[in-house]
């Protein structure tokens, strides 16, 4: 089986949205409440770049098993050096180390990229994303206890990071 990880283009971005959305439901990876659509996300993706904060996929054969994208933490300048993961794993390949190749691949990189920090925000019930991220060696720095309304459930957000 081929694998490998490459930079994103706008071709992925129907498979980068439609693995996101297949999360929404669980409520378990992301605030979103609702599916968003590839219109939608193209801002987003447009503001990704190869040089500082990629967007990389997971290629198994010709079909997207997961992706990672770093982005700017809180925006201000004084913060360029950390980055903010988002990391998503098609429902069929979880679970066969998608999300560790490509959370290696950020680490390795980060230095290359000019990242000193890693942080990752996860949902206190999302025990998978919290288990993949402390085996690779995040530790928490931040709990921000009920500040996030999924359906009628009050959840709390942890907040991981690594330095590089």
């Amino acid at each position: 089986m081929f694998k490998q990880i490459r930079e994103a283009t706008e071709l992925d971005l129907p498979a980068i949205v439609e693995i996101y959305n297949a999360s929404i439901p669980s409520r378990l990876a992301t605030a979103d409440l609702n599916p968003v659509t590839v219109e939608s996300r193209l801002d987003w993706f447009k503001v990704h770049n190869s040089s500082d904060r990629p967007i990389w996929v997971l290629e198994i054969e010709d079909e997207i098993g997961g992706w990672l994208s770093l982005q700017n933490f809180y925006g201000r300048p004084a913060y360029r050096h950390t980055a903010e993961i988002s990391l998503y794993v098609a429902v069929s390949w979880r679970r066969q180390g998608i999300g560790q190749q490509l959370l290696t691949k950020a680490i390795t990189d980060s230095p290359r990229l000019k990242i000193n920090n890693l942080l990752a925000f996860i949902f206190a019930h999302n025990q998978p994303s919290l288990s993949l991220f402390k085996k690779q060696g995040f530790q928490e720095w931040g709990y921000l206890p009920e500040v996030a309304q999924l359906d009628d459930q009050k959840r709390d957000l942890v907040i991981l990071g690594r330095k590089v």
